[in-house]
């Protein structure tokens, strides 16, 4: 395989460095990735890998965008909102480097997929925010024997690190045991300054470049902290767990993760049809309930584990947040608490 006149006019300042030249574009050329997740570190991801010329980069993500993606999401406009995050992310990049084919999943990774779609890729991505798909992928690149760039950010601080690199330290090694479903939310529950996902993710994309070129020391066993406040960087190391030992994928992540697969789900407009039979429940924050309320008792789900007690029981109780996440983790805490009433989430929360 060549590079054609086009590509090593595309690629001239690769092509300069002695680390890589032709023989280290070529490696990039007939390299495959797999980024999981098209959001706020798949954005600046996906840029920098299809920029520098991997050649192919699989797009794994069933979400739509949104207007409250936007803030960080870099690759998304106005005018996609409601579109499929994976299929505008492909047609985007494309435009920028037509010289890398893209694989497109709109789905939700899943026990059912995740080896199969793993074994046609050389690096997995990871940009999710949640535990039980950091389980998951962890668990089917061990199966599959592949490396696994993980990213992760929470409000203004952001963490890399490389797992099950040349059969390396894993996730599970890092984080044996999910938190507590209401300890870690995500951005969409506490939020995120807007630039960081790009700094993380731009260092994801070196990390595959790195692999991928064999130059520099990859973060195996090294978990970089950085603070976009401070600007202070870390690196802790750990070690190789040899008592783990995975031997096929778990039925249940969610229920590892102390989510309930098993919820009871009512649509909004069920709901607004039959409100009078249900107490309702808001676990959203302070600030999202300012914008838009039901009549509810309002317990943010940082604070139901206190304050659980307060929930009346006369009723079936409806739990909802902004999107049907939080309120599912709610009623796992009250299930462990003992709440005695049935329990309904709203589907899909307000939106």
């Amino acid at each position: 395989m060549e590079l054609a006149h086009e590509e090593q006019e595309q690629y001239s300042r690769h092509l300069l460095l002695d680390e890589i030249g032709i023989s280290g574009q070529l490696k990039l050329k007939n390299a495959s990735v797999l980024v999981i997740g098209a959001g706020g570190l798949g954005c600046p991801t996906l840029q920098y890998l299809s920029a520098a010329g991997v050649g192919t980069i699989g797009i794994v993500d069933d979400d739509v965008v949104e207007k409250s993606n936007l803030q960080r999401q870099i690759l998304f406009t106005q005018h996609d909102i409601g579109q499929k995050k994976a299929t505008v992310a492909a047609s985007r990049l494309q435009a920028v480097n037509p010289h890398v084919h893209f694989e497109i999943y709109p789905q939700r990774l899943s026990v059912g997929n995740a080896i199969s779609i793993f074994e046609n890729y050389d690096i997995i991505v990871d940009g999710t925010d949640n535990f039980s798909t950091r389980y998951l992928i962890n668990d089917a690149a061990v199966l599959a024997n592949k490396p696994v760039v993980f990213g992760s950010i929470y409000k203004f601080s952001g963490q890399v690190t490389v797992f099950n690199y040349k059969q390396g330290p894993t996730y599970r090694c890092l984080y044996p045991n999910p938190p507590k479903p209401d300890a870690m939310p995500n951005c969409s529950e506490v939020g995120v300054l807007g630039v960081l996902p790009g700094i993380i993710g731009s260092l994801q994309a070196n990390e595959v470049l790195k692999m991928i070129l064999e130059i520099g020391t990859v973060l195996s066993g090294r978990l970089l902290t950085f603070d976009a406040l401070s600007m202070k960087q870390n690196l802790l190391t750990f070690e190789k767990n040899h008592e783990i030992y995975i031997a096929s994928l778990a039925a249940d992540y969610e229920g590892f993760c102390g989510i309930p697969k098993e919820v009871v789900e009512l649509s909004l407009e069920a709901y607004k049809a039959n409100g009078a039979d249900f107490n309702v429940l808001d676990v959203r924050t302070f600030l999202e309930r300012e914008a838009i309320q039901l009549d509810s008792i309002h317990i943010p789900l940082d604070e139901l584990e206190e304050r659980w007690t307060e929930l009346a029981v006369d009723k079936s109780l409806l739990v909802f947040c902004k999107s049907g996440m939080r309120s599912k983790k709610a009623i796992a805490i009250l299930r462990e608490k003992g709440f005695k009433r049935a329990m309904v989430n709203l589907k899909n929360g307000l939106g």
